[in-house]
């Protein structure tokens, strides 16, 4: 199994102290969307890890999520010729049943942003999103994080916000009222790149913060980035359960990759 994660930069420091690797390279992978940087594990039964952190930047800089050159990322990997995709995701939780500190999935998602990113631009091609998310590693996710929290609903639905801006309480209450219940600002542009390519994809969804306006007991509470980012790391523990788990599982295979333009 050759298995790509692509999430923050603590997910690839906390999984560099928790897989015992036989080897590590830290690579630059040149796509003609940008350079993307890599860390490659190979396990001691031979499996390999890819990681790439999503908002790499040149001297260490974040890149900010209206900014990240998804097709850069999703490129690098798929050049790597990973056989699958896990995407590690901090959201900000909308229903009671989802407070911070749950870690489930997504099912679906709702991209009603105006960006949009393809492999596609000269000549159209339509890809079905209808089902956007793998259902073999899906139900290894539920598997897992199901003996892990036993009485929490797992599958959820991402809203794709725009950022950098985090949402007010009227949108947060207009995205609840139309069904999402997580919210982020990333994952979709990924998932669809994903199915460009061919390559089976699944997002993990750390819920690191209530909603705007919906803080128990403090409805006016500002939303802090810092704060955000904190929690999620703290509960990467289920997170690394699930890789540790993929990381040994046969993907059943997709159609060959269409890595469109050369890698």
């Amino acid at each position: 199994m050759r298995l790509g994660i692509i999430g923050g930069t603590a997910m690839m420091v906390l999984a560099g102290e928790e897989f015992d690797a036989d080897h590590v390279d830290e690579v630059v992978a040149d796509t003609i969307h940008g350079p993307v940087p890599m860390t490659c594990m190979t396990l001691p039964d031979g499996h390999e890890l890819i990681f790439v952190s999503r908002h790499h930047g040149e001297d260490g800089i974040v890149t900010p999520p209206h900014c990240i050159e998804h097709r850069a990322n999703m490129k690098a990997l798929a050049c790597a010729d990973v056989q699958a995709i896990l995407a590690i995701c901090s959201v900000g939780t909308i229903p009671v049943d989802f407070p911070p500190g749950s870690v489930g999935f997504a099912t679906q998602f709702i991209d009603f942003s105006s960006k949009p990113y393809s492999y596609h631009n000269k000549i159209a091609e339509f890809t079905s999103m209808t089902a956007p998310f793998d259902p073999e590693i899906n139900a290894q996710l539920a598997e897992i994080l199901g003996k892990l929290q036993p009485d929490l609903k797992l599958e959820r639905t991402y809203w794709l916000t725009h950022g950098p801006h985090f949402e007010s309480t009227a949108e947060i209450n207009a995205i609840e009222k139309l069904g999402g219940e997580v919210v982020g600002m990333t994952m979709p542009r990924e998932c669809k790149l994903a199915a460009e390519l061919k390559i089976p994809y699944a997002a993990i969804l750390i819920a690191s913060n209530w909603a705007a306006g919906r803080e128990p007991g403090d409805q006016t509470k500002d939303l802090n980035h810092n704060e955000v980012s904190a929690t999620a790391e703290y509960y990467l523990g289920p997170v690394l359960q699930c890789i540790k788990t993929l990381a040994m599982t046969n993907i059943s295979p997709y159609p060959e990759p269409d890595y469109g333009e050369e890698c």
